[in-house]
Protein backbone atom coordinates (compact mmCIF):
# COMPACT_ATOMS: atom_id res chain seq x y z
CA UNK A 1 0.00 0.00 0.00
CA UNK A 2 1.42 3.15 -1.16
CA UNK A 3 1.30 5.94 1.50
CA UNK A 4 1.65 9.79 0.56
CA UNK A 5 3.62 12.30 2.45
CA UNK A 6 2.47 15.69 3.34
CA UNK A 7 4.00 18.41 5.25
CA UNK A 8 2.46 18.76 8.31
CA UNK A 9 0.79 22.18 9.32
CA UNK A 10 1.84 23.06 13.21
CA UNK A 11 -0.53 24.83 14.97
CA UNK A 12 0.94 27.55 16.74
CA UNK A 13 0.50 27.59 20.48
CA UNK A 14 -1.33 31.37 21.38
CA UNK A 15 -1.46 32.59 24.80
CA UNK A 16 -4.67 34.33 26.04
CA UNK A 17 -3.37 37.60 25.47
CA UNK A 18 -2.05 37.38 21.76
CA UNK A 19 -5.50 36.36 20.90
CA UNK A 20 -7.10 39.08 22.26
CA UNK A 21 -4.19 41.24 20.87
CA UNK A 22 -5.46 39.42 17.54
CA UNK A 23 -8.93 39.71 17.72
CA UNK A 24 -8.48 43.62 18.30
CA UNK A 25 -5.97 43.88 15.25
CA UNK A 26 -8.43 42.39 13.56
CA UNK A 27 -11.51 43.38 14.42
CA UNK A 28 -9.69 47.23 13.58
CA UNK A 29 -9.03 46.14 10.31
CA UNK A 30 -12.25 45.41 9.54
CA UNK A 31 -13.57 48.48 10.49
CA UNK A 32 -10.79 50.91 9.32
CA UNK A 33 -10.57 54.66 10.19
CA UNK A 34 -13.86 56.51 10.96
CA UNK A 35 -14.12 58.92 7.93
CA UNK A 36 -15.02 62.79 8.56
CA UNK A 37 -15.93 65.41 6.69
CA UNK A 38 -13.23 66.56 5.00
CA UNK A 39 -12.18 70.38 5.04
CA UNK A 40 -13.65 72.20 1.79
CA UNK A 41 -11.31 74.33 -0.68
CA UNK A 42 -8.48 73.71 1.97
CA UNK A 43 -5.76 76.07 2.08
CA UNK A 44 -3.43 75.04 4.48
CA UNK A 45 0.07 75.94 4.43
CA UNK A 46 3.63 75.74 6.59
CA UNK A 47 7.03 77.73 5.85
CA UNK A 48 9.89 77.37 8.13
CA UNK A 49 10.67 81.40 10.00
CA UNK A 50 12.97 82.85 12.01
CA UNK A 51 16.13 81.40 10.34
CA UNK A 52 17.52 81.36 6.60
CA UNK A 53 18.31 77.76 6.49
CA UNK A 54 17.67 74.45 8.20
CA UNK A 55 20.97 72.10 9.10
CA UNK A 56 21.05 68.83 10.98
CA UNK A 57 21.40 69.13 14.74
CA UNK A 58 19.37 72.37 14.59
CA UNK A 59 15.93 73.39 16.12
CA UNK A 60 13.51 74.39 13.42
CA UNK A 61 10.43 76.86 14.12
CA UNK A 62 7.44 76.12 11.92
CA UNK A 63 4.41 78.38 11.11
CA UNK A 64 1.33 77.44 9.65
CA UNK A 65 -1.22 79.57 7.83
CA UNK A 66 -4.54 79.30 5.73
CA UNK A 67 -6.07 76.71 8.28
CA UNK A 68 -9.61 76.16 9.80
CA UNK A 69 -9.51 77.88 13.17
CA UNK A 70 -9.19 75.31 15.93
CA UNK A 71 -7.96 72.30 13.40
CA UNK A 72 -5.38 69.95 15.16
CA UNK A 73 -2.79 69.86 13.53
CA UNK A 74 0.40 67.20 13.60
CA UNK A 75 3.51 67.02 11.47
CA UNK A 76 5.07 63.43 10.58
CA UNK A 77 8.10 62.32 8.51
CA UNK A 78 8.21 58.86 7.48
CA UNK A 79 5.31 58.07 9.98
CA UNK A 80 6.62 59.66 13.50
CA UNK A 81 5.68 62.73 14.85
CA UNK A 82 7.63 65.97 14.48
CA UNK A 83 7.16 67.80 17.56
CA UNK A 84 3.81 68.47 19.60
CA UNK A 85 0.43 68.65 17.97
CA UNK A 86 -0.98 72.24 17.57
CA UNK A 87 -4.32 74.23 17.13
CA UNK A 88 -5.04 76.78 14.44
CA UNK A 89 -5.78 79.83 15.88
CA UNK A 90 -9.35 82.62 15.34
CA UNK A 91 -7.15 83.62 12.45
CA UNK A 92 -6.19 80.21 10.94
CA UNK A 93 -2.51 80.10 11.95
CA UNK A 94 -0.25 78.25 14.20
CA UNK A 95 3.25 77.61 15.48
CA UNK A 96 5.14 74.78 16.42
CA UNK A 97 8.93 73.66 16.58
CA UNK A 98 11.52 70.63 16.30
CA UNK A 99 14.93 69.50 15.80
CA UNK A 100 16.35 68.07 12.74
CA UNK A 101 18.28 64.73 13.61
CA UNK A 102 22.09 65.30 13.80
CA UNK A 103 22.71 62.41 11.44
CA UNK A 104 19.46 63.89 8.28
CA UNK A 105 21.39 64.09 4.70
CA UNK A 106 20.65 67.18 3.21
CA UNK A 107 17.78 67.49 0.80
CA UNK A 108 14.21 68.24 0.21
CA UNK A 109 12.45 65.58 2.64
CA UNK A 110 8.84 65.12 2.69
CA UNK A 111 6.85 66.93 5.75
CA UNK A 112 3.26 65.01 6.10
CA UNK A 113 1.08 67.91 7.48
CA UNK A 114 -1.76 65.81 9.35
CA UNK A 115 -5.06 67.97 10.01
CA UNK A 116 -8.03 67.35 12.03
CA UNK A 117 -11.32 68.92 12.77
CA UNK A 118 -12.05 69.05 9.88
CA UNK A 119 -9.63 66.46 8.43
CA UNK A 120 -7.22 67.53 6.00
CA UNK A 121 -3.30 67.29 4.93
CA UNK A 122 -0.56 68.37 2.72
CA UNK A 123 2.80 67.65 1.85
CA UNK A 124 5.97 69.81 2.24
CA UNK A 125 9.23 69.97 1.34
CA UNK A 126 11.37 70.17 3.46
CA UNK A 127 14.99 71.37 2.61
CA UNK A 128 17.51 70.15 4.97
CA UNK A 129 20.96 72.15 4.19
CA UNK A 130 24.50 71.19 4.77
CA UNK A 131 26.58 72.74 7.44
CA UNK A 132 29.69 73.54 6.10
CA UNK A 133 31.64 74.80 8.97
CA UNK A 134 33.86 78.45 8.58
CA UNK A 135 37.43 77.52 7.32
CA UNK A 136 40.33 78.68 5.79
CA UNK A 137 40.06 82.32 6.82
CA UNK A 138 44.14 82.41 7.27
CA UNK A 139 44.47 82.06 3.85
CA UNK A 140 42.65 85.57 2.45
CA UNK A 141 42.88 88.98 3.45
CA UNK A 142 38.68 90.40 3.70
CA UNK A 143 37.59 93.80 4.34
CA UNK A 144 34.05 94.65 4.35
CA UNK A 145 32.48 98.18 4.86
CA UNK A 146 28.52 99.75 4.64
CA UNK A 147 27.15 101.15 1.97
CA UNK A 148 23.17 101.86 1.24
CA UNK A 149 20.33 99.79 1.73
CA UNK A 150 19.20 97.06 -0.53
CA UNK A 151 22.53 95.81 -2.28
CA UNK A 152 22.19 93.67 -5.18
CA UNK A 153 24.83 93.28 -7.25
CA UNK A 154 28.64 94.98 -8.27
CA UNK A 155 30.77 95.06 -11.27
CA UNK A 156 34.27 96.41 -11.62
CA UNK A 157 35.39 98.57 -14.79
CA UNK A 158 39.36 98.04 -15.59
CA UNK A 159 39.08 100.63 -18.21
CA UNK A 160 38.47 103.26 -14.68
CA UNK A 161 39.25 100.94 -12.16
CA UNK A 162 36.15 101.50 -10.11
CA UNK A 163 33.37 99.11 -8.73
CA UNK A 164 29.40 100.12 -9.40
CA UNK A 165 27.00 98.57 -6.94
CA UNK A 166 22.74 98.79 -7.47
CA UNK A 167 20.58 98.79 -5.20
CA UNK A 168 16.40 98.65 -4.53
CA UNK A 169 14.65 98.63 -1.22
CA UNK A 170 11.28 97.12 -0.76
CA UNK A 171 8.92 95.76 -3.24
CA UNK A 172 7.45 97.48 -6.36
CA UNK A 173 6.54 100.14 -6.50
CA UNK A 174 9.97 101.09 -5.50
CA UNK A 175 10.60 104.99 -4.35
CA UNK A 176 14.45 104.11 -2.69
CA UNK A 177 17.14 102.88 -5.17
CA UNK A 178 20.73 103.83 -6.33
CA UNK A 179 23.34 103.22 -8.47
CA UNK A 180 26.76 103.36 -7.11
CA UNK A 181 30.52 103.93 -7.94
CA UNK A 182 32.67 102.85 -5.38
CA UNK A 183 36.33 102.93 -4.99
CA UNK A 184 38.18 99.19 -4.73
CA UNK A 185 40.79 100.16 -2.67
CA UNK A 186 38.90 102.26 0.12
CA UNK A 187 35.40 100.69 -0.64
CA UNK A 188 33.87 104.58 -0.22
CA UNK A 189 31.23 106.05 -2.37
CA UNK A 190 32.09 108.37 -4.76
CA UNK A 191 29.34 109.37 -6.63
CA UNK A 192 25.37 107.83 -6.76
CA UNK A 193 22.61 108.34 -8.86
CA UNK A 194 19.13 108.16 -8.37
CA UNK A 195 17.03 106.47 -11.28
CA UNK A 196 14.48 108.34 -12.85
CA UNK A 197 10.53 108.44 -12.01
CA UNK A 198 8.21 105.70 -13.64
CA UNK A 199 5.54 107.58 -15.88
CA UNK A 200 2.38 107.06 -14.25
CA UNK A 201 -0.62 105.85 -16.42
CA UNK A 202 -3.84 106.79 -16.33
CA UNK A 203 -6.08 105.84 -13.64
CA UNK A 204 -2.89 104.57 -11.52
CA UNK A 205 -4.04 105.54 -7.65
CA UNK A 206 -0.35 105.11 -6.54
CA UNK A 207 3.11 106.55 -7.64
CA UNK A 208 4.78 104.12 -9.60
CA UNK A 209 8.13 105.05 -8.05
CA UNK A 210 11.31 105.11 -9.69
CA UNK A 211 13.38 102.66 -12.37
CA UNK A 212 14.96 100.81 -9.57
CA UNK A 213 18.29 99.46 -10.56
CA UNK A 214 19.25 95.35 -9.85
CA UNK A 215 21.89 93.87 -12.15
CA UNK A 216 25.23 95.44 -13.64
CA UNK A 217 27.12 95.32 -16.08
CA UNK A 218 30.21 97.69 -17.08
CA UNK A 219 30.74 98.17 -21.13
CA UNK A 220 34.56 99.34 -20.97
CA UNK A 221 34.26 100.40 -24.87
CA UNK A 222 31.93 102.70 -24.81
CA UNK A 223 32.63 103.69 -21.34
CA UNK A 224 29.17 102.94 -20.03
CA UNK A 225 27.19 100.95 -17.79
CA UNK A 226 24.02 98.59 -18.25
CA UNK A 227 21.64 97.41 -15.63
CA UNK A 228 18.42 95.76 -15.48
CA UNK A 229 15.22 97.74 -14.08
CA UNK A 230 13.66 94.30 -13.36
CA UNK A 231 10.58 96.00 -11.57
CA UNK A 232 9.70 97.29 -14.99
CA UNK A 233 10.59 94.85 -17.27
CA UNK A 234 13.39 96.91 -18.94
CA UNK A 235 16.71 97.65 -18.57
CA UNK A 236 19.03 101.15 -18.72
CA UNK A 237 22.35 102.69 -19.89
CA UNK A 238 24.41 105.19 -17.49
CA UNK A 239 28.02 106.66 -18.42
CA UNK A 240 30.75 105.31 -15.96
CA UNK A 241 32.24 108.60 -15.29
CA UNK A 242 29.31 110.55 -13.77
CA UNK A 243 26.52 108.08 -13.51
CA UNK A 244 24.29 110.66 -16.01
CA UNK A 245 21.46 108.05 -17.22
CA UNK A 246 22.10 107.61 -21.08
CA UNK A 247 18.86 105.50 -22.29
CA UNK A 248 15.91 104.48 -20.48
CA UNK A 249 14.48 101.81 -22.39
CA UNK A 250 10.80 101.36 -22.39
CA UNK A 251 8.82 99.17 -19.70
CA UNK A 252 8.14 95.89 -20.83
CA UNK A 253 11.49 95.88 -22.97
CA UNK A 254 12.98 92.66 -21.24
CA UNK A 255 10.19 90.71 -19.23
CA UNK A 256 11.69 90.47 -15.66
CA UNK A 257 15.37 91.81 -16.69
CA UNK A 258 17.89 89.53 -14.46
CA UNK A 259 21.08 90.37 -15.42
CA UNK A 260 23.18 91.72 -17.81
CA UNK A 261 26.45 90.83 -19.79
CA UNK A 262 28.38 93.03 -22.82
CA UNK A 263 30.63 92.18 -25.39
CA UNK A 264 32.32 94.95 -25.94
CA UNK A 265 34.21 93.29 -29.07
CA UNK A 266 31.44 92.59 -31.05
CA UNK A 267 29.10 95.64 -29.48
CA UNK A 268 26.43 94.02 -28.27
CA UNK A 269 24.84 93.43 -24.30
CA UNK A 270 22.49 90.56 -23.07
CA UNK A 271 19.59 90.66 -20.66
CA UNK A 272 17.91 87.59 -19.60
CA UNK A 273 14.30 87.81 -19.38
CA UNK A 274 13.23 85.69 -16.37
CA UNK A 275 10.03 86.09 -17.49
CA UNK A 276 10.03 84.89 -20.90
CA UNK A 277 12.25 82.18 -22.34
CA UNK A 278 14.05 84.75 -24.24
CA UNK A 279 18.08 86.76 -23.73
CA UNK A 280 16.82 90.41 -25.42
CA UNK A 281 20.17 91.79 -27.02
CA UNK A 282 21.32 95.42 -27.69
CA UNK A 283 23.61 97.07 -30.05
CA UNK A 284 26.03 98.80 -27.75
CA UNK A 285 26.94 101.91 -30.00
CA UNK A 286 23.72 102.41 -31.74
CA UNK A 287 21.60 101.84 -27.71
CA UNK A 288 18.43 99.54 -30.57
CA UNK A 289 17.47 96.16 -29.95
CA UNK A 290 18.87 93.45 -31.81
CA UNK A 291 17.14 89.94 -32.71
CA UNK A 292 16.08 87.96 -29.44
CA UNK A 293 17.02 84.80 -28.98
CA UNK A 294 14.75 82.01 -28.18
CA UNK A 295 14.97 79.62 -25.29
CA UNK A 296 13.40 76.26 -25.40
CA UNK A 297 13.57 73.38 -22.69
CA UNK A 298 14.97 70.22 -23.41
CA UNK A 299 12.26 68.59 -20.28
CA UNK A 300 9.61 66.80 -21.92
CA UNK A 301 6.07 65.73 -20.09
CA UNK A 302 3.19 67.02 -18.56
CA UNK A 303 5.20 69.21 -15.60
CA UNK A 304 8.02 70.43 -17.72
CA UNK A 305 8.29 74.36 -17.71
CA UNK A 306 9.70 77.10 -19.59
CA UNK A 307 13.58 78.08 -19.49
CA UNK A 308 13.66 80.67 -17.62
CA UNK A 309 16.95 82.19 -17.59
CA UNK A 310 18.67 84.25 -14.89
CA UNK A 311 22.41 84.09 -14.55
CA UNK A 312 24.63 84.88 -17.60
CA UNK A 313 28.21 84.26 -17.90
CA UNK A 314 30.62 85.49 -21.12
CA UNK A 315 33.64 83.97 -22.42
CA UNK A 316 35.18 86.79 -24.86
CA UNK A 317 37.78 84.82 -26.70
CA UNK A 318 35.37 81.96 -28.16
CA UNK A 319 32.14 84.75 -27.89
CA UNK A 320 30.35 82.37 -25.98
CA UNK A 321 27.35 83.37 -23.73
CA UNK A 322 26.24 80.94 -20.79
CA UNK A 323 22.77 80.85 -18.85
CA UNK A 324 20.87 78.62 -16.42
CA UNK A 325 17.43 78.26 -15.85
CA UNK A 326 15.80 78.18 -12.48
CA UNK A 327 12.80 76.48 -13.47
CA UNK A 328 14.28 73.43 -15.31
CA UNK A 329 18.05 73.64 -14.06
CA UNK A 330 19.14 73.63 -17.62
CA UNK A 331 22.18 75.09 -19.31
CA UNK A 332 21.96 77.21 -22.25
CA UNK A 333 25.46 77.41 -24.56
CA UNK A 334 24.98 80.60 -26.99
CA UNK A 335 27.20 81.55 -29.95
CA UNK A 336 27.07 85.42 -29.65
CA UNK A 337 28.55 86.15 -33.56
CA UNK A 338 25.39 84.07 -34.84
CA UNK A 339 23.00 84.59 -32.27
CA UNK A 340 22.41 81.31 -32.07
CA UNK A 341 21.79 78.75 -29.20
CA UNK A 342 24.20 76.18 -29.85
CA UNK A 343 23.44 73.34 -26.99
CA UNK A 344 21.15 72.84 -23.99
CA UNK A 345 20.84 70.06 -21.53
CA UNK A 346 20.58 69.54 -17.98
CA UNK A 347 22.45 69.51 -15.15
CA UNK A 348 22.79 66.29 -13.28
CA UNK A 349 22.29 66.71 -9.19
CA UNK A 350 21.03 69.99 -9.77
CA UNK A 351 17.73 72.13 -8.55
CA UNK A 352 16.71 75.67 -9.73
CA UNK A 353 20.04 76.69 -11.17
CA UNK A 354 20.37 80.34 -11.11
CA UNK A 355 24.46 81.04 -11.02
CA UNK A 356 26.96 80.88 -13.71
CA UNK A 357 30.56 81.40 -14.59
CA UNK A 358 32.89 80.04 -17.39
CA UNK A 359 36.77 79.10 -16.61
CA UNK A 360 38.40 79.30 -20.57
CA UNK A 361 41.63 77.96 -18.77
CA UNK A 362 40.25 74.36 -17.68
CA UNK A 363 36.56 75.16 -20.32
CA UNK A 364 34.82 74.71 -16.94
CA UNK A 365 31.02 75.81 -16.48
CA UNK A 366 30.18 76.43 -12.57
CA UNK A 367 27.04 76.62 -11.72
CA UNK A 368 25.56 77.41 -8.58
CA UNK A 369 22.08 75.86 -7.74
CA UNK A 370 20.23 77.82 -4.51
CA UNK A 371 17.46 74.80 -4.78
CA UNK A 372 19.95 71.69 -3.95
CA UNK A 373 22.88 73.89 -1.89
CA UNK A 374 25.45 73.31 -4.22
CA UNK A 375 28.41 73.97 -6.93
CA UNK A 376 27.89 71.82 -10.21
CA UNK A 377 31.78 71.74 -12.23
CA UNK A 378 30.35 70.56 -15.66
CA UNK A 379 32.49 70.22 -18.84
CA UNK A 380 29.92 72.37 -20.97
CA UNK A 381 31.39 69.78 -24.66
CA UNK A 382 29.64 67.05 -22.80
CA UNK A 383 27.56 68.12 -20.19
CA UNK A 384 28.71 65.93 -17.46
CA UNK A 385 28.55 67.24 -14.24
CA UNK A 386 32.22 66.65 -13.08
CA UNK A 387 32.13 67.17 -9.53
CA UNK A 388 29.18 68.29 -6.76
CA UNK A 389 30.31 70.10 -3.90
CA UNK A 390 27.39 70.67 -1.36
CA UNK A 391 28.69 74.45 -0.54
CA UNK A 392 25.96 76.12 1.72
CA UNK A 393 22.24 77.09 2.17
CA UNK A 394 21.35 78.54 -0.39
CA UNK A 395 23.80 78.66 -3.14
CA UNK A 396 23.20 82.03 -4.93
CA UNK A 397 26.10 83.01 -7.28
CA UNK A 398 29.56 82.33 -8.56
CA UNK A 399 32.50 84.05 -9.92
CA UNK A 400 35.81 82.29 -11.01
CA UNK A 401 39.72 83.36 -10.67
CA UNK A 402 41.27 81.56 -13.92
CA UNK A 403 44.59 82.50 -13.12
CA UNK A 404 44.57 80.31 -9.19
CA UNK A 405 42.11 78.11 -9.91
CA UNK A 406 39.37 79.04 -7.36
CA UNK A 407 35.86 79.44 -7.50
CA UNK A 408 33.99 82.24 -5.22
CA UNK A 409 30.53 80.56 -4.32
CA UNK A 410 27.60 82.93 -2.23
CA UNK A 411 25.65 81.44 -0.39
CA UNK A 412 22.87 83.91 0.58
CA UNK A 413 21.27 81.27 2.92
CA UNK A 414 24.07 80.15 4.64
CA UNK A 415 25.72 83.60 5.04
CA UNK A 416 29.69 82.71 3.68
CA UNK A 417 31.72 82.70 0.97
CA UNK A 418 32.97 79.35 -0.40
CA UNK A 419 36.17 79.28 -2.25
CA UNK A 420 36.39 75.89 -3.98
CA UNK A 421 39.14 74.40 -6.51
CA UNK A 422 38.18 74.17 -9.80
CA UNK A 423 38.89 70.45 -9.10
CA UNK A 424 35.71 70.93 -6.67
CA UNK A 425 37.74 71.10 -3.50
CA UNK A 426 36.91 73.54 -0.28
CA UNK A 427 39.62 75.74 -0.29
CA UNK A 428 37.83 78.20 2.66
CA UNK A 429 34.69 79.03 3.47
CA UNK A 430 34.42 83.02 4.67
CA UNK A 431 31.76 85.06 6.65
CA UNK A 432 29.39 86.74 4.14
CA UNK A 433 27.43 88.67 6.44
CA UNK A 434 23.82 88.18 6.15
CA UNK A 435 22.55 86.64 2.67
CA UNK A 436 25.41 87.00 0.65
CA UNK A 437 23.97 87.86 -3.02
CA UNK A 438 26.64 88.29 -5.80
CA UNK A 439 30.35 88.46 -6.43
CA UNK A 440 32.75 89.60 -9.23
CA UNK A 441 35.77 89.87 -9.40
CA UNK A 442 38.23 92.53 -11.04
CA UNK A 443 40.82 90.09 -13.20
CA UNK A 444 43.18 90.57 -11.05
CA UNK A 445 42.69 88.01 -8.30
CA UNK A 446 40.29 90.06 -6.13
CA UNK A 447 37.33 89.56 -5.16
CA UNK A 448 34.31 91.50 -4.09
CA UNK A 449 30.97 89.90 -2.46
CA UNK A 450 27.82 92.15 -2.21
CA UNK A 451 25.38 91.26 0.53
CA UNK A 452 21.53 91.91 1.79
CA UNK A 453 19.74 92.95 5.09
CA UNK A 454 16.95 91.84 7.20
CA UNK A 455 16.14 95.48 7.64
CA UNK A 456 17.47 99.33 8.11
CA UNK A 457 19.44 98.29 11.33
CA UNK A 458 20.89 94.92 10.70
CA UNK A 459 24.63 95.42 10.94
CA UNK A 460 26.03 92.61 9.30
CA UNK A 461 23.49 93.28 6.18
CA UNK A 462 23.90 95.95 2.91
CA UNK A 463 28.01 95.70 3.08
CA UNK A 464 30.34 95.75 0.18
CA UNK A 465 33.19 93.01 0.79
CA UNK A 466 36.77 92.82 -0.49
CA UNK A 467 38.03 89.24 -0.59
CA UNK A 468 42.32 89.16 -1.33
CA UNK A 469 44.17 85.90 -1.22
CA UNK A 470 47.17 86.06 1.00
Amino acid sequence: MNTETRPSLARPAWSASALVALTLMLGACAVGPQFQEPAAKFQGRINVVDTPQVIPGAPVKIAGRGFVPGQQVQLTYAGAALGAPATADAEGNFRTEFAIPSDAPPGQHPVVVNATRPVAAVVHPLKVSPNVPLSGQEQFSVTSQPLVQGLYQVAYSARNDRLYVTSAVGRPPVAQSALLKVHPQTLAIEARATPKEVPQQAGQQRAPGVFAVYGVAVDDANDTLWVTNTRQDTVAVYRQADLSLVKQFEVGSVAHSRDVVVDAARGKAFASAAGAPFIKVFDTKTLQPLPDIKLETTVKGPDAKPFSPFSLAFDAPTGKLYTVSLNSAEVAVIGTTSGRVEKVFVVDSAQSTIGVAYDPKTRRLFVAAQGSDNLLIVDPATGKTLHNVLVGAGTHNVAVDSARGQVYVSNRGAGTVTVVSVDGKIIANLPGGTFPNHIAGDGKGTFYAINKSRGADDPQGDRITRITPR
